[in-house]
């Protein structure tokens, strides 16, 4: 591999900055531009609020050279008891792991790119194309590039855009001679930086600001991607877990009143997101923060130092709930007027973007806490998560959709099984079938099934790189079926180019449609079959959950 990064690499004129590209790999043959600017400091006075535009600054030409990385926390939960419940979990040996999270230290993120100065995207384009786009004549529409924009996953409260290596899906693009896809990513604020809300925040601030900086990023795309070669009328939003969650209320923002979507695609991976209504609650994740801070309003919180709120922010979120993560999208009654499940049973979303939409097979094992070892672990999870929730739908929970026969025939065969297809149901694979059903003839639909098909273990899948580095080194997250890799790869690739996800080496996935079908990815088999997620459960918690739309 050879990557070139001579001072004679090419610049682009944004208008508000000339910013050149940091590289070019000569062996990919792909340029990347780093670190662009597409907002202002969100520092200050403009910490919890909707982010601005940038401000021009054309004294020098800008490199992209320093990194950057929004203010992370990692729960304590997922840091140090997961890997060991799931190893017991696995190896089918007892778990004595201490559940006492104060017994742990705090995870610190102590990568020197973290700045609250976050608000950065990367464009990683192939040489043809740019070069192509700086001819001298212009290029006609239907030769522009189409355009990847990617939220990355983390819970809402990790993840940069630097996370994973998009080479290999690009590559996949450029298979028949073809110039290949442009890929954007971008970073979003995190944790307390950009989903502090409840009823103080409403008033001065902005609930789900995370939701606007990715609103002002995919502006950003529309404007300035032709420069690079882009189509802006061909935009794919692509996103796994809280990146694809965001993509649920991207689609449902502001009841799609608000003109079209920036975007004209979707892939949703495992769209993640626990339904976050109750606003005295979020008002009391509010005021723990402040609490953190030693503050008692927002404004004295806008005039810390920005380690202070950092550290707070990791403090808040390494005590979080096992399974959760504090933070995360909240409905707002502006942004995310209702759930996202009831918005889309109501049609008011945009119904013009097309969908491509996967989940895994055993999404919610990993966020399944210890405590469903025993009979009554359901209960408990009720309790600790759904405390607002009547004692008749805590029944229906219990002994309707989920109850203790452990017969394999309502989908679980132990206890643990039970818990994590509650959890499963509710925070991902009903908000796959809720847009499935929403956009039914207008979507496409995979199951990833290959084993133990937890959570995110179709992601290394989708950014395979033959030859190339695992994401991770853990074992369980590899790939083990490079077929299988380049088959979903070219179900994306073609999804964004030609709105039809086909793949010369497997059947071309078919329209979800009345017939609810979807497509199994396995190990051995790829085929097509009826979604597992179109069932009672999930037409039950389309609309199960209710709040006051005064109290936003």
């Amino acid at each position: 591999m050879h990557i070139s990064t001579a001072s004679n690499l090419p610049v682009v004129d944004l208008g508000y900055e000339l910013h050149q590209a940091f590289s070019l790999d000569e062996t990919t043959g792909l340029y990347n531009f780093s670190n662009i600017r597409y907002a202002t400091p969100p520092l200050g006075n403009l910490r919890f609020r909707a982010p601005l535009p940038p401000k021009v600054n054309r004294s020098e030409v800008q490199t992209g050279a320093a990194g950057r990385v929004c203010p992370q926390a990692t729960p304590i939960w997922s840091r140090y008891i997961m890997p060991q419940f799931l190893k017991s979990y696995f190896t089918n040996s007892s778990f004595n792991a201490s559940l006492d999270i104060s017994s742990y230290p705090v995870p610190l993120q102590q990568d020197p790119r973290i700045s609250e100065d976050c608000l950065f995207l990367d464009v990683v384009v192939p040489q043809k194309v740019f070069d192509r786009a700086r001819g001298k004549s212009p290029v006609p529409k239907e030769n522009l590039a189409p355009v990847i924009v990617y939220f990355y996953g983390g819970g809402y409260v990790v993840g940069d855009k630097s996370g994973v290596n998009p080479s290999g899906l690009i590559q996949r693009s450029q298979q028949q001679g073809k110039y290949g896809i442009i890929y954007v990513s971008l970073n979003y604020r995190l944790g307390a930086f950009g989903w502090l809300a409840g009823h103080t925040v409403a008033r001065q601030g902005t609930p789900n600001a995370a939701l606007h900086d990715q609103r002002l990023g995919l502006t950003w795309v529309t404007q300035n991607i032709h420069l690079f070669g882009g189509d802006a009328g061909r935009i794919t939003v692509m996103g796994v877990s809280a990146g694809s969650g965001s993509i649920l209320h991207q689609l449902t923002a502001y009841k799609a009143l608000q003109g079209p979507s920036l975007f004209q695609q979707a892939i949703l991976q495992s769209p993640a997101w626990e339904p976050n209504h109750d606003t005295d609650k979020q008002e009391e994740t509010f005021r723990q923060y402040l609490r953190l801070l030693n503050v008692s309003t927002v404004n004295e919180a806008r005039q810390l130092p920005s380690e202070k709120l950092i550290a707070a922010n990791a403090l808040q979120v390494s005590s979080s709930l096992y399974g959760t993560f504090t933070y995360g999208p909240v409905v707002d009654g502006i942004f995310v007027p209702d759930l996202p499940s009831k918005l889309l049973l109501r049609g008011e979303f945009d119904h013009r973007v097309k969908i491509l939409n996967g989940h895994t097979m055993n999404e919610a094992l990993m966020y399944t806490p210890p405590s469903s070892l025993q009979g009554d672990g359901l209960r408990a999870l009720i309790d600790e998560h759904f405390p607002e929730i009547s004692e008749n739908m805590k029944d229906v929970m219990l002994n309707v959709l989920y109850p203790p026969i452990l017969d394999g025939k309502h989908g679980y065969q132990s206890w643990v099984e039970r818990v994590s297809l509650v959890l499963s149901d509710i925070c991902f694979q009903c908000n796959s079938y809720h847009v499935n059903h929403a956009y039914k003839n207008n979507a496409y639909s995979y199951v990833f099934s290959i084993p133990p098909a937890m959570h995110w273990m179709d992601h290394p899948y989708t950014f395979y790189i033959q030859g190339g580095k695992p994401i991770v080194e853990n074992p369980l997250f590899q790939v083990t079926n490079e077929t299988v890799a380049f088959i979903l790869q070219d179900y994306l690739t073609s999804f964004i180019q030609t709105g039809k996800p086909t793949s010369p080496l497997g059947p071309a996935l078919e329209i979800y449609g009345p017939k609810n079908r979807v497509m199994n990815l396995g190990s051995d088999k790829i085929t097509g079959m009826s979604d597992p997620a179109s069932n009672a459960r999930c037409v039950y918690w389309q609309t199960a959950f209710n709040f006051d739309h005064d109290d936003v």
